[in-house]
């Protein structure tokens, strides 16, 4: 019976190299002199410290743009709130990775929502879709690209 598996995944070495490109383009940035900016990486969360939550924004775009040009999509990004101590801002950015369990119950009330002939199983942190025709997978992956998940979603292990 033809199957695949719908997973919410990123490439954590391109993320390391990400976050390198920004503390590198941080260090050179002239607007960023002495100010102690900087981006740690502790997976699965980039934490960034710099002097005050104007810097810290342009530190956010500066991100999401090596996130971009190394392939993550930026949506498996989830903002905290900026903290502020004395004459330190701190923001969390967490890199969400797998799909967790409200969301794959909502894809399968979803899959099941759409009259398509498949069943969807949850393992782990991924979903399972199998059927009999190629043709339904295939209108199954089409449903959940339009479908509003706040996730990014890739299509893997497609077997026949």
């Amino acid at each position: 019976m033809p199957s695949f598996d719908v997973v919410s995944d990123f490439d954590s070495h391109e993320a390391s190299n990400a976050v390198d490109q920004a503390n590198r383009e941080v260090n050179t940035r002239f607007d960023f002199k002495g100010t102690g900016s900087k981006y740690e990486l502790e997976e699965p969360a980039i934490r960034l410290t710099s002097q005050s939550e104007f810097q810290l924004d342009q530190m956010m775009d500066i991100l999401r743009q090596k996130l971009s040009k190394r392939g993550i999509d930026i949506a498996c990004m989830e903002e905290q709130d900026v903290e502020l101590s004395g004459q330190e801002a701190r923001k969390t950015v967490i890199l969400r990775r797998g799909i967790d369990t409200d969301l794959a119950r909502k894809m399968v009330k979803m899959v099941k929502g759409s009259k398509i002939k498949v069943q969807a199983a949850i393992q782990g942190d991924k979903l399972r879709i199998s059927g009999k025709k190629r043709d339904d997978l295939q209108a199954t992956i089409r449903m959940l690209k339009e479908a509003d998940v706040d996730l990014p979603l890739q299509y893997e292990n497609f077997r026949d």
